[in-house]
């Protein structure tokens, strides 16, 4: 059998697109002589016997034992001369990504800490991220592809970051008492509050978190809980401008409504306008005091008014059309007694 002849390398360069941010150099068959080049923004990275040795910097580097003494102890290569050997040497990109749009793509559900109801928002960004710690990042994120780009790091991340930012929005809203309507104004802080916490989870898979942004959170509008909240809130400044409070108005509203109501004669009917009155101070008062007389008068009529004719209730002590005194009457002989009187002229009785 003829002997495996093995072209060894002598010079290990990126030779990959420039979207990718990890690349294995196709090659493995290296020697103690081979020249590693790594270019700016790059680290390279040797995969020898499961374990990884590096990284390299940026510039030249000849893979001998007396740069790599690593070699003499996992590939038993002697020191001097120029010896064979395999590894795969990957090339890590360390430029930073920093135009990764995110969205949720379903509606968050949360709850209002302010208003206590149930509301679905939006929330969409932009991030930047950048390959910080080769190592982690090739053990944890590539594995064994031969390649690793940035669709990919961009599409994972997304995925990480959606699963965490419901969890910490409804943190940031619950631990500040924002309501969902005003969140708006605090874009900055949930994004500087969501960039520190979820730069631990980049951190974990050796890519650091450069730029993390909430460009807009948006509320369902359609969701009718929205619609009857906002419309509250429209009418509760509404009262603000007039300066009236949501129990004064119902106390007007009810005022209102005896008035204009037919059956607002009886006692009951007056004695719940009063009751109602009470809270909102005197001039409802007075009015209501002006009501009672009309109440009282608006009874059964007997007798006519001796000044315009109208017709009187029984015991009324002002005509209700003119307005005009009514003498009193003796309840026992209905004899006229004058206002002064404390006994009937004509039986004796006692005045009422």
């Amino acid at each position: 059998m003829g002997e495996r002849i093995v072209a060894l390398i002598d010079v290990v360069k990126w030779n990959a697109p420039p979207d990718l941010l990890a690349w294995k150099f196709p090659s493995e068959e290296l020697s103690t002589a081979t020249q590693l080049i790594v270019a700016e923004s790059q680290e390279a990275v040797l995969a020898l016997g499961g374990q990884y040795v590096g990284p390299f910097a940026a510039g030249r580097h000849t893979l001998s034992t007396q740069n790599v003494p690593v070699l003499s102890s996992l590939v038993k290569i002697p020191f001097g001369g120029r010896s064979p050997f395999t590894a795969e040497v990957w090339f890590v990109n360390k430029v930073a990504i920093l135009d990764v749009k995110w969205g949720t793509a379903e509606a968050i559900q949360l709850l209002d800490p302010k208003f206590r109801v149930m509301v679905r928002v939006r929330a969409a960004g932009q991030f930047g991220v950048q390959v910080e710690h080769a190592k982690k990042f090739l053990g944890k994120l590539v594995g064994t592809q031969t390649g690793f780009d940035r669709p990919q790091l961009a599409s994972y991340f997304k995925g990480v970051m959606l699963t965490r930012a419901k969890d910490h929005i409804a943190k940031k809203l619950s631990t500040d008492g924002v309501s969902a309507l005003e969140i708006s104004a605090h874009l900055d802080d949930i994004s500087q509050f969501l960039q520190s916490e979820m730069g631990k989870e980049f951190a974990e898979f050796g890519v650091r978190l450069v730029r993390f942004f909430v460009n807009s959170i948006t509320i369902d509008e359609d969701d009718e809980s929205i619609k009857e909240l906002k419309m509250a809130l429209a009418h509760r400044a509404k009262l603000d401008v007039l300066g009236t409070t949501y129990q004064q108005e119902r106390s007007f509203d009810t005022v209102e409504g005896a008035a204009k109501n037919p059956g607002a004669g009886s006692v009951m009917g007056a004695g719940i306008g009063l009751g109602m009155g009470v809270p909102i101070g005197g001039a409802i008062g007075a009015a209501m005091n002006a009501l009672v007389p009309n109440v009282q008068t608006s009874t059964t009529a007997a007798g006519a008014c001796g000044k315009c004719g109208s017709k009187l209730a029984s015991g009324a002590k002002f005509c209700p059309s003119c307005g005009g005194a009514l003498p009193q009457t003796c309840p026992k002989c209905g004899a006229a007694m004058p206002a002064s009187a404390n006994f009937c002229q004509g039986c004796g009785a006692p005045k009422p």
